[in-house]
């Protein structure tokens, strides 16, 4: 059973829909006993890094989902879940994140150049390190299969932990991992056929 994190800050039930289009079994909770119980998280998030941050120390979820990691339990962060993963953030300050990805957040602004649009929104292909084998989440997938981003900020000093970039005036971060942490800046549940195919490959790790 996947455990999908309900703190306040999410697009939950169109995550929860994708992972019941695959067979998953899943259930959206911000019940500590019921994700300890799970045999995979998944932190959504939508919005500022520092409320959603906060609103998971506020449930205590953030020593939950750390504890679990800890375990060996695989966890995958999706857009602003996928930052919280990171040591910390520089959305509007410097906010601490849950540590479990070396890294830091930052502004996209700083690397695209001038002329693009900003939060950058739309669908992105999908390129994977030349000197790493592809990651097990990716084993369905293509070089060059698109995914759908809304984000202004980006994993950033966290080489050893990218397995995709995609570009956008930079190559930007798309995907990290570290042992069982998976982090994915764009959306799997609004990517269509190819989201699907890596929600999937998470569902069998």
């Amino acid at each position: 059973m996947i455990a999908v994190v309900d703190y306040g800050v999410g697009n939950l039930f169109s995550l929860k829909s994708s992972l019941a289009s695959i067979g998953a079994e899943a259930v959206v909770s911000g019940d500590e006993k019921v994700i300890r119980n799970a045999d995979k998280i998944l932190l959504p998030g939508v919005g500022a890094f520092e409320d959603a941050a906060r609103k998971l120390r506020e449930c205590g979820l953030d020593k939950v989902i750390c504890d679990e990691a800890k375990k060996g339990k695989p966890v995958l962060g999706i857009c602003l879940g996928m930052q919280m993963l990171f040591e910390k953030s520089f959305e509007y300050g410097e906010h601490k994140g849950l540590g479990l990805i070396k890294g830091e957040v930052r502004p996209i602004a700083e690397v695209i150049g001038e002329g693009l649009k900003i939060p950058h929104i739309g669908w992105n292909a999908l390129s994977f390190p030349k000197n790493k084998e592809k990651n097990e989440i990716f084993k369905y997938l293509n070089e060059g299969d698109f995914v759908y981003f809304v984000h202004s900020y980006y994993g950033a000093n966290c080489e050893d932990s990218v397995i995709a970039t995609s570009e956008y005036g930079a190559n930007l971060t798309a995907a990290v991992a570290s042992g069982n942490v998976y982090g994915c800046q764009f959306h799997p549940e609004k990517s269509g056929e190819v989201g699907l195919k890596i929600l999937k490959a998470f569902c069998e790790l």
